[in-house]
């Protein structure tokens, strides 16, 4: 699967006018905004058009297309995976509908199915969580580890940015327990004053840490991703 859009990165739309919403009665002025958004946003058009559940889809793709870690046979989890775009290109791009990869999903608030995808709707902080998922992946440990996971937006920045980082690490927490050797963990931090440190802390159970912005994150988010490749494996 190619990554769709144009030359520059942005998906392509025969639609050149922008929509723009009125207030409606219930509406707040937030709502009409994030609505209007929504509407001329090219990567929701795109999602949409292609069969994907959000357009975070397009976030790992271009990811992955730079630095190749979703690679065919792979055994992926993807950690607080609902609605499920994620596990979707996982799985594409694993060949999991051709039995030769495997991809888990869990989310503790549960999702619809998804062609090739086993789906827990689990909490991952349950104690019995790593063992559960390293068994629907054969018994095998896993390639890599996703999370694209956020918690509810309190419009505060900082309170943001400290939920945020708090479930990346939770998310290396869990990778350190289900990864094998040279495995890849992949998380989604804010801007925010922290994010440097949590790269300190994978550097020594990963060979090559980065921050990434893909295009398919909007300019005005403080968004990044985390992308720690090469995992040395647990002690002892």
């Amino acid at each position: 699967m190619s990554r769709p859009g144009s030359g520059k990165g942005k998906p392509t739309s025969g639609r050149s006018l922008k929509v723009r919403v009125k207030t409606g009665k219930g509406r707040t002025v937030s709502q009409k905004i994030w609505l209007e958004r929504q509407l001329n946003d090219p990567y929701v058009r795109e999602a949409r058009k292609l069969g994907y559940r959000s357009r975070a889809a397009f976030k790992l793709i271009e990811i992955d297309d730079k630095y190749k870690f979703l690679k065919p046979g792979g055994r992926i989890v993807d950690l607080g995976a609902a609605p499920g775009g994620w596990s979707q290109v996982a799985a594409q791009r694993v060949k999991a509908e051709e039995g030769r990869g495997k991809v888990v999903a869990i989310d503790m608030h549960g999702m619809d199915p998804i062609p090739a995808v086993t789906i827990f709707h689990k909490d991952f902080y349950d104690e019995d969580a790593p063992k559960l998922l390293i068994e629907a992946l054969g018994g095998e440990k896993a390639d890599c580890v996703l999370s694209d996971m956020a918690a509810h937006a309190t419009g505060h920045r900082q309170t943001d940015h400290i939920q945020i980082m708090g479930l990346a690490e939770a998310g290396l927490d869990f990778a350190r327990q289900v990864l094998k050797p040279g495995g890849t963990y992949l998380a989604k931090v804010l801007r925010g004053g922290t994010e440097g440190d949590i790269l300190k802390t994978m550097k020594t159970d990963f060979a090559t840490v980065r921050h990434v912005k893909p295009m398919a994150s909007r300019d005005d988010s403080a968004e990044l991703f985390v992308l720690a490749m090469g995992f040395r494996g647990q002690p002892g």
